[in-house]
């Protein structure tokens, strides 16, 4: 990728006015010469790739404030480009006379955009566009689980999958477009069994990558957990206690929780998105009704269902019932039996006969970790979690989705014995969906939109 040297750029790289130092970012051509003209200190001549220098920022006669400068000489930088960060004091007045005075210098310098350290790094090849966009999901994970995500596709263990397959694509490609140059004398320089085996080893790559967008989305966002039941069987209750705060109103009124409650909890750094939601039942109570119907959608979209039944009172026959509909959501579920403190043993045996429950006492707290650790075991079982490679990003799922779609199009061709030509087209939409993912096909729109979503200093 060529060299990218556009205008001299800086920002405030740390939140302004929180903590003790502030960090000021300057990145281009004339980087160290800005800064060398509002600093006293030893002369900013850097021979190796980065340098520390300690003195101050002056404005004519003024002293702004005492500074250490990190001086990274290109292409040993982030941007690759000349580099100089300033570590301040975080004062908010401070910061903002060494902004003003760095954009007054005879030396044309501007504020960067958002994201735009990160574009640069990107257009001057410091990594692909998969692994820029992994810089602001690491930014942003607030788990375990988001945070290795991110850190591995940072890292280009994504990129690398991607590109070997999009370089085997390739070679079979030039194959067919040389046919295509023979296309009188009828030769086949691809031969088709090959490229049939060679799409088919694509395709058992793509689909655990596209099918690990769903649990992906979650792990970013959190997995959507809904806890459902009839009334009064200990859902605001089980809610509250999974949370250790009073956030549910918990009354022996049936109907109590009409709307949804929801909130966060992290276990061995997996978010889980907790939904309390009103009781299944019939009602003529057109709130209540309206939270029914409510609480069936959310179940429908859940990654994983905490179904709560009350285990002194429920009947065989009803638990059954339940079951039988539980089975027919095809969504992931834990069938969770309250009030184990007062449930008879013979009870609590005659249900076991016919169903796996997790036993608990919501109001007295006991054996909540041990629907913690089945709750993580519902995650897991999934088996992206330890060291596979998960898709967070919609826009790599779709390209993934839509590289899969035209290699399925090649194969229908090959069967149907179709011409080189048609191949060719097919081929060239799955390597530019591939290419599109890394940025080895790409266009400003799509950077800019990208880069935007950056926050500014990054």
């Amino acid at each position: 990728m060529a060299f990218y040297e556009p205008d001299t750029i800086f920002s405030l790289a740390t939140p302004n006015g929180t903590g003790a130092i502030g960090v000021i970012r300057i990145s281009g051509k004339h980087a160290i010469e800005i800064v060398s003209s509002i600093f006293k200190g030893k002369t900013l001549t850097v021979p190796t790739k980065q340098q520390v220098f300690f003195g101050s920022i002056y404005y004519e006669s003024e002293i702004i404030d005492e500074v250490i400068l990190t001086v990274f000489r290109a292409p040993h930088s982030f941007t690759k480009e000349d580099t100089v960060e300033i570590s301040c004091h975080n004062s908010r007045y401070i910061v903002h006379r060494i902004l003003e005075l760095l954009q007054r210098q005879t030396l044309y310098a501007r504020l960067a955009k958002p994201g735009e350290f990160t574009q640069r790094a990107f257009l001057n090849g410091r990594f692909d566009l998969a692994q820029a966009e992994a810089i602001a999901d690491l930014i942003a994970s607030d788990t375990k689980a988001s945070h290795h995500s991110a850190l591995n596709q940072m890292r280009g263990g994504f990129s690398k999958d991607i590109q070997l397959l999009r370089q085997k694509l390739i070679e079979f490609a030039a194959l067919l477009e040389l046919e295509l140059d023979f296309g009188e004398e009828d030769v086949e320089f691809a031969d088709r069994n090959d490229l049939k085996k060679l799409i088919d080893e694509i395709q058992q790559t793509l689909l655990p990558l596209i099918q690990s967008f769903q649990l992906g989305n979650s792990l970013k966002d959190g997995i959507p957990t809904v806890i459902a039941g009839k009334p009064n069987v200990g859902k605001s209750t089980l809610l509250n206690t999974l949370l250790n705060e009073e956030r549910a109103i918990v009354s022996d009124i049936p109907g109590t929780t009409r709307d949804l409650i929801e909130d966060e909890i992290i276990l061995e750094g997996i978010k889980f998105r907790i939904v309390d939601t009103a009781g299944l039942r019939e009602t003529k109570d057109t709130i209540e009704a309206i939270g029914v119907e409510r609480t069936q959608q959310k179940m429908k979209k859940a990654s994983i269902i905490l179904y709560v039944f009350d285990a002194t009172i429920i009947s065989l026959i009803e638990l059954k019932t339940y079951l039988l509909e539980l089975d027919s959501l095809s969504i992931p579920y834990l069938l969770i039996g309250n009030k184990l403190d007062v449930l008879e043993i013979e009870k609590k045996v005659a249900i076991e006969s016919i169903a796996n429950v997790i036993w608990i006492s919501a109001s007295k707290k006991q054996h909540i970790d041990s629907l913690k650790q089945a709750m993580l075991q519902q995650v897991q079982a999934t088996n992206f979690i330890a060291g596979n490679t998960i898709i967070t990003n919609i826009r790599h799922y779709e390209h993934l989705h839509q590289t899969y779609e035209a290699l399925k199009k090649v194969l229908d061709k090959i069967n149907r014995h179709v011409t080189s030509d048609w191949l060719a087209l097919d081929i060239r939409d799955a390597l530019n969906h591939l290419g599109a993912i890394t940025g080895e096909i790409t266009n400003d729109d799509l950077l800019a939109t990208i880069f935007s979503k950056f926050c500014i200093g990054k």
